[in-house]
């Protein structure tokens, strides 16, 4: 299995995806969300596998919804990325009774250096792990753009050993009193389907760097000659940070291309074949007459789908307008370098409106240095 970066869920769907099929206690898709119920005297987690690497990867999380105490002594809502060793983990554990947010790298199920901080709903609403360059970095958002560092330590030993032997568990706990639920949602994606108005500055290179971009986000499924047939949503992610030497304003009711409007984007991955050429071809097929004349294709393979993702590869270069359609066409010398799986996107772009029409991940089949 792939890195923890490329793992990506907004749980709109309504069933638990097979990347959590280690889910227990009465885990479930609700409004959304991943909801653990917290019941007195059980546990319950919404967990993946035990076959994903965190050695050099991020994780990320909103944190939509903790239990309340209501009587009990022991309750909490935890993101933990574990080993293959009971009770080693590192993470989140977010106490109910005492309102603390632990900052934790657990051996034993205790770490004795482990950070607390009075937790906030909105400071602390978004939860980061990542691992880099031998060093894990424990961090806070209120957004899912803005981040804090609250505690970073020394990679254990276990993060480069367990490579695909470890599991990402959103797990909680009671002793006691009234049922409740924690809540997760937007594992590695800002995306959630919303609608929203976006504003951000861009350069005349159209150098992403903060604020926000206008994107969109589809149901459709797509074949290997694929074609796009949701009826689409404009939305907004406020991931890129832009520099401010132009002006971009985007807004989905007063959009100049109505059309764009309605376009969402779908999930799809890249499998490809390292040292082969790689060839795809995406189609619009609803409406019937449309075109991507007049717009450019831009797209990326990156390590993670956050600030630190490192660029594996710029596609871009790679991508043909067609009328309706976009063909994707990576030389063989190209894939050849490519070594580590990623995440991907496509956008169209059109003078100040940016449209996301595809995301995923990018699963690399290492046959040449195999």
């Amino acid at each position: 299995m792939p890195s923890l970066s490329t793992l990506t869920d907004n749980f709109n769907d309504g069933v638990i995806g097979p990347d959590w099929g280690d889910s227990y206690g009465g885990a479930n898709e609700t409004g959304g969300q991943a909801r653990v119920p917290v019941v007195a005297g059980g546990f319950a987690s919404y967990q993946t596998g035990a076959s994903w690497t965190f050695a050099g990867a991020t994780v990320f999380l909103k944190l939509a919804a903790v239990p309340a105490a209501s009587g009990g002594s022991d309750v909490s809502c935890n993101m933990h990325v574990t080993s293959p060793t009971p009770g080693t983990s590192i993470g989140f554990h977010y106490n109910a009774v005492s309102g603390m947010l632990r900052i934790e790298s657990n051996t034993g199920f205790w770490d004795d250096n482990a950070v607390e901080i009075a937790y906030n709903s909105t400071t602390h609403r978004w939860l980061r792990l990542r691992e880099s360059a031998g060093t894990v970095y424990w961090d806070t958002s209120p957004d899912g753009t803005t981040w804090t560092n609250r505690r970073s330590a020394a990679t254990p030993a276990w993060v480069v050993d367990a490579v695909d032997q470890c599991r990402l568990d959103l797990w909680a706990h009671r002793d006691a009193g009234t049922t409740d639920y924690a809540a997760y949602d937007n594992v590695n994606t800002l995306s959630d389907g919303a609608v929203w108005t976006g504003a951000a500055a861009l350069t005349a290179a159209t150098t992403l760097a903060a604020a926000v971009k206008l994107s969109a986000h589809a149901d459709s499924a797509l074949t290997a000659d694929s074609t796009l047939t949701a009826t689409p949503v404009l939305s907004t992610r406020a991931t890129a940070a832009l520099a401010a030497e132009s002006s971009l304003m985007a807004d989905a009711a007063s959009s100049p291309i109505p059309e764009v409007a309605e376009m969402s984007a779908g999930r799809w991955d890249l499998r490809i074949e390292q040292g082969s050429t790689f060839m795809q071809l995406f189609t619009v097929s609803e409406p019937a007459d449309w075109t991507w004349d007049g717009w450019s294709a831009r797209s990326q393979i990156r390590s993670a789908p956050a600030d630190d993702g490192d660029l594996l590869l710029n596609l871009t270069p790679y991508l043909t307008v067609l009328g309706p359609a976009v063909r994707l066409a990576i030389p063989a010398a190209q894939t050849e370098a490519l070594t580590r799986n990623g995440v991907w996107d496509l956008e169209m772009v059109n003078g100040s409106t940016v449209v996301r029409i595809l995301q995923g991940r990018a699963v690399i089949s290492p046959e040449v240095t195999r």
